[in-house]
């Protein structure tokens, strides 16, 4: 027994000695192994590859001191090299993990004013002795700005035939570059202080508690912003009002459903905020479109699609997806935006793709050129935050919040006022109360849930604009055709029935859908008939649904998703599994129990994110209260069919208002067949609940849609 400690205590020693001689490699040790559980879990953001660089760094510069030093004997140093090798050999298999690393390998990388702070600070933790020079870091003189269209884009660059005539109508485009770069920045308390990493901590910790909303204006006491016969909501027009009293920049984080769409095109009206850019994924950029038309009727939308060989340039507001922005960048930097909207804006949370470079490319030109130096910038996600908090950083660069490396200077002042340093533990809730109050607005249906309708049907139409939505919208009016050449030859077979010049015989167009009706079902899916046409459109809408069901997901939690076939559904859980949602499915062909348990896992497992569903085969008998949005990828032929798909999740014990987003594919059958559902949903209510609907006449949705194809044909 008596041995035993004094061997303990030579053990405890020897160590001790060995971090006397290199006390930076304990805290190497420890860095190292915070970086690698970052990256097992890929959530390597820029601190962390930050952290990579210093400590690479570090690593070259201990190991060649302690190879110097002459104090040390043999043994000694074999062992410090030995430590160094294990911190090395870690560095090396995160490396290997994520191979974008080993750039920073390179021994010039670890030079920006972050990696030197970051190694000032940990040298000193270790009780280094810097010389003067060391501990005072100046943050660099920005470079030269870059080109607003980047190299890899300028091959892509094009320039729509319209736009050289709207720059020349508008002689006031001189960009007003006074407050770029100011030339000189007072020096601030904070100056010295590495902060990017402390402000994400603070959003990490929940420092403080509380939503993340900053101050807004209590309601008005009138909606001055709304057109005739639309009103805002409560919570809509308290955001309307900071942007009244003069706010501009914003992360807007609603949750989906609560009307961000709305809030951002009435937000431009109340900044007059023109000419407008908004940046899109593809599958809502028709509904962006229609709100524009919706909400402000005096101003012109243009979708951008392909080379903009048919855009308008005059228009107010230019509506662009992500994927076609590169061709586009250079004429839009020249028109003279006053706003930018990026929705979805956690789609350019990775800085290194071309995608985010684009958009923060641009971003920057408009708070650049923008007379006054103040444009409305809106970032617009219900999911800012998808695998770590330095998601945060792309979207507070695009705000002009922070630069990548330090707050930007309005941040900075706010900071400044709290009269903390990272240092001080008051410091956290202080500066995510700061970050707040540059913009951030987050509401949840919950804690707006009296603005809104206990259910909502929203629309969001898509344009199918490929080879194979060519295709469809070739065979409607190829179907359109021949009914109206049906009708000429049974108008020609009756003779003269007393019609004025371009009046339709409406028992001919009835008699005309009905043969056709009775043919199509005859066919089923075979040959280019109505319900052909439909199932086609429902594969045609397959991908958007669900890429749209996918960021809904990743925004309120769990969705269901509707659909009626078969290779629908198939398309919609391959998308969600590439995209690393779990999802289950309820079918027509499965037994009890695979159904049951479909249910439950939805219900009851945190990890399950969508269920698939047939809109025949669970839209009766279904509780799946546990989500509150339903997408609806194809619709169906009946009213009823829908509202029993809406109400697996609206019935009793659902405590949020439910939003079911149909996806429609614009410009074709697919809307008429949506305006008849809901028209039928009228009749309901006139039925059975009393209200007072239109008097529309009682025929199937599928007779009613070929009547109203054959009139506008017969129309044209």
């Amino acid at each position: 027994m008596p041995t035993t400690a004094p061997a303990r205590q030579r053990k405890k020693s020897s160590s001790a000695r060995r971090d006397d001689e290199a006390p930076i490699i304990p805290i190497l040790a420890r860095k190292v192994r915070e970086v690698e559980a970052k990256a097992q879990k890929n959530k390597l953001g820029p601190t962390n590859r930050v952290k990579f660089q210093v400590i690479a760094f570090l690593v070259r510069e201990e190991r060649a001191r302690v190879k110097a030093d002459e104090a040390l004997s043999d043994a000694a140093r074999a062992e410090l090299l030995k430590r160094l090798d294990g911190v090395a050999t870690i560095l090396a298999k995160t490396a290997a993990r994520d191979t974008s690393l080993i750039q920073l390998l390179e021994a010039d990388q670890a030079t920006s004013p972050v990696a030197r702070r970051m190694r000032r600070d940990w040298l000193l933790d270790a009780g280094v002795q810097l010389a003067p020079d060391e501990l005072v870091i100046d943050d660099v003189k920005p470079a030269a700005a870059e080109p607003v269209v980047p190299a890899v884009a300028a091959e892509r660059a094009v320039r729509p035939p319209q736009v050289d005539a709207r720059i020349e109508s508008n002689p006031f485009l001189a960009p007003d570059l006074s407050h770029a770069h100011p030339d000189e920045t007072p020096r601030r308390r904070l100056d010295g202080w590495e902060l990017m990493g402390p402000l994400y901590k603070a959003f990490a910790l929940g420092a403080g508690g509380g939503s993340a909303v900053m101050p807004l204006p209590p309601v008005p006491e009138f909606d001055r912003v709304s057109p005739r016969g639309l009103e805002v909501m409560p919570h809509q027009s308290r955001f309307l009002e900071a942007v009244r009293e003069g706010h501009r920049r914003f992360l807007l984080a609603d949750e989906p459903g609560l009307g961000k769409t709305a809030q951002s095109v009435l937000a431009a009206s109340v900044a007059d905020a023109y000419p407008l850019v908004v940046v899109v994924p593809n599958v809502v950029k028709m509904n962006w479109a229609r709100e524009v038309e919706r909400w402000t009727p005096q101003r012109r939308a243009a979708v951008i699609t392909g080379d903009g060989a048919d855009l308008d340039a005059f228009a107010d507001v230019f509506i662009v997806n992500y994927e076609i922005l590169d061709r586009h960048l250079g004429w839009l930097a020249e028109i003279g935006l006053r706003g930018m909207v990026v929705d979805e804006a956690h789609f350019i949370k990775n800085l290194t793709s071309q995608r985010s470079q684009n958009v923060l490319a641009l971003g920057q030109r408009v708070r650049e050129t923008t007379p006054g130096g103040d444009p409305l910038l809106l970032a617009l996600t219900g999911t800012p935050l998808i695998n770590d908090v330095e998601d945060f950083d792309a979207i507070w660069r695009f705000l002009g919040w922070a630069d990548g490396v330090k707050p930007g200077p309005d941040l900075m002042e706010r900071l400044d006022a709290t009269g903390f340093t990272p240092a001080d533990k008051g410091f956290y809730p202080a500066a995510r109360q700061a970050v707040i109050d540059m913009g951030i607005v987050r509401r949840r249906k919950k804690d707006v849930a009296r603005d809104l309708p206990d259910k909502l049907v929203a629309d969001m139409p898509v344009e199918l604009d490929d080879e194979f939505g060519r295709s469809i919208a070739q065979a409607e009016r190829e179907l359109a055709r021949r009914l109206a050449d049906r009708y000429r030859r049974i108008l020609a077979a009756r003779g003269d029935r007393g019609l004025e010049p371009g009046e339709i015989d409406d028992d001919i167009v009835r008699l005309v859908a009905v043969g056709e009706l009775e043919e199509s079902r005859s066919a089923g899916a075979d040959g280019d008939n109505v319900f052909s046409m439909v199932r086609r459109i429902g594969q045609g809408k397959a991908q958007l649904a669900a890429d749209y069901a996918a960021q809904l997901q990743r925004s309120v939690g769990k969705v269901v998703f509707f659909a009626k076939h078969v290779d629908v559904m198939d398309t919609a859980e391959a998308h969600f599994a590439q995209s690393g949602i779990r999802a289950v499915s309820i079918r027509g062909e499965q037994s009890s129990t695979a159904r049951q348990k479909a249910i439950d896992a939805f219900n009851d497992d945190p990890e399950v994110g969508v269920i698939v569903c047939s809109l025949t085969a669970a839209g009766v008998g279904v509780n799946l209260q546990a989500a509150s949005n339903v997408v609806l990828a194809e619709l169906s032929w009946t009213a009823a069919e829908q509202t029993q798909a809406i109400d697996r999740v609206h019935r009793i014990g659902q405590d949020e208002p439910v939003t079911a987003w149909r996806i429609i594919a614009a410009h074709t059958i697919d809307t008429r067949i949506a305006e008849l559902i809901d028209r039928k949903e009228g009749l309901a209510l006139r039925a059975l609940d009393g209200e007072q609907t239109g008097d529309d006449a009682v025929e199937s949705v599928q007779l009613a849609a070929l009547s109203s194809l054959l009139r506008d044909e017969l129309a044209r």
